[in-house]
């Protein structure tokens, strides 16, 4: 019996895939639950597994674009039942007493019978040309290994001085989303310094007993995010989205967390933060991070944002304009850590000093509405227990 495979639904909005990778050629024996091809969507990337055990049959191959709920291939089950008939077990067998040493033969003689009657190489010279003949072999062909789909559509020019390689389906979504945000949104950024002397102490203190409780670190992206909370619970705009001529108001808090793969950014979400704590903020952030560099991330972990917070600091930006993540309003920008000279009290100090930027779509969030809400984030971060007392 056949087995057809098709392709799995990969959420509401997505409705095609490429076929980025195949994992198991036509041919070949599968097992139940086994990989057997890799999906490229919009969002991103999806594994096949055989339905069943069998003989794998595949109708697409690399680069193919697919439907969803097309069939692309089957397993034949009765083949699996054929493989194990055609596998009888063999009886013991009693180990040979070797009469003769035929090792004593070939170190006598330089040379060994070739394949071929008449036939005859030396040993060096037969090895040499092996290894020659070798060499010359396509890459393919030397390398049992399927090379992945990037390496295969990579075009090197004439002169070697260029390749071209064709954009993944999670690129090519990216690219259209962040010029579909500039020519479609009034987007404007507003910038502010936070003094982490705080946080940074809080963290230092709590630390070990934070880990040895909870199992995670404590960050600094829950602090980030329990400000965010209540800045968003103060200001409902920057949680509003636009949807044609309607303003939809969100009463749910769902915040996203942009996280750098080796496949392209990635923002899942954080779902009901105002009903999380600090562990348990920390411990989905370490989950869902984890399954997006690993692949493993799902259409539901990336869908439901109200807000996002990206963090460039991680890799030594000290200043930027985050661009907004459709079709929320308003994006935070984390920075990098710098010491740097303060004035405190009339008094210079040297002070952790963070650059914070809030990019916001003006069409819904008036300016004065940004440069309060981040106000009232530096001053949460600055002052951590106002979130303690609800100020």
């Amino acid at each position: 019996m056949k087995v057809e495979i098709r392709v799995p639904s990969a959420g509401e909005s997505v409705t095609e895939a490429t076929v980025a990778s195949i994992l198991k050629p036509s041919g070949t024996a599968v097992k139940a639950d086994e990989e057997i091809l890799e999906l490229e969507t919009d969002k991103l990337n999806q594994v096949v597994y055989a339905p069943s055990s069998g003989q794998l049959e595949l109708l697409v191959k690399v680069g193919d674009v697919v439907k969803v709920g097309q069939v692309i291939g089957s397993v034949d089950t009765a083949a699996a039942g054929v493989e194990a008939k055609k596998m009888p077990v063999e009886p013991p067998k009693e180990p040979v007493k070797k009469e003769k040493e035929p090792e004593k033969k070939v170190e006598k003689s330089p040379e060994v019978p070739g394949a071929f009657p008449g036939a005859r190489k030396k040993v060096d010279a037969a090895l040499q040309e092996m290894q020659s003949l070798e060499a010359k072999l396509p890459e393919k062909i030397a390398s049992p290994t399927p090379a992945p789909s990037s390496a295969r559509q990579s075009l090197p020019s004439a002169d070697g001085r260029q390749t071209r390689q064709k954009m993944s389906k999670l690129r090519r979504v990216i690219s259209e989303r962040l010029v579909q945000v500039k020519n479609e949104t009034a987007m404007l950024t507003t910038f502010n310094e936070v003094d982490m002397s705080t946080v940074i102490a809080v963290r230092e203190k709590e630390q070990e007993n934070f880990q040895k409780r909870h199992g995670v670190k404590l960050g600094y992206m829950s602090f980030f995010i329990k400000a965010s909370l209540a800045a968003l619970q103060e200001f409902p705009d920057i949680n509003a989205q636009i949807e044609k001529d309607e303003i939809i108001y969100n009463h749910f808090f769902n915040i996203s967390i942009a996280v750098s793969t080796d496949k392209g950014l990635m923002v899942p979400v954080l779902k009901n933060v105002d009903q999380l704590s600090y562990a348990e903020i920390e411990k989905q952030l370490k989950t869902l991070a984890e399954k997006a560099r690993a692949g493993t991330i799902s259409i539901d972990d990336l869908q439901g944002g109200t807000f996002t917070i990206t963090n460039a600091g991680q890799f030594g930006s000290l200043f930027s304009a985050p661009i907004l993540n459709p079709p929320q309003s308003a994006i935070l920008g984390m920075h990098n850590i710098v010491k740097r000279a303060v004035v405190i009290d009339d008094q210079i100090a040297i002070r952790p000093m963070m650059y914070l930027a809030l990019s916001y779509d003006h069409r819904i969030v008036d300016g004065k509405t940004a440069v309060l809400f981040l106000m009232h984030i530096k001053k949460n971060l600055e002052e951590p227990t106002r979130l303690l007392l609800d100020l």
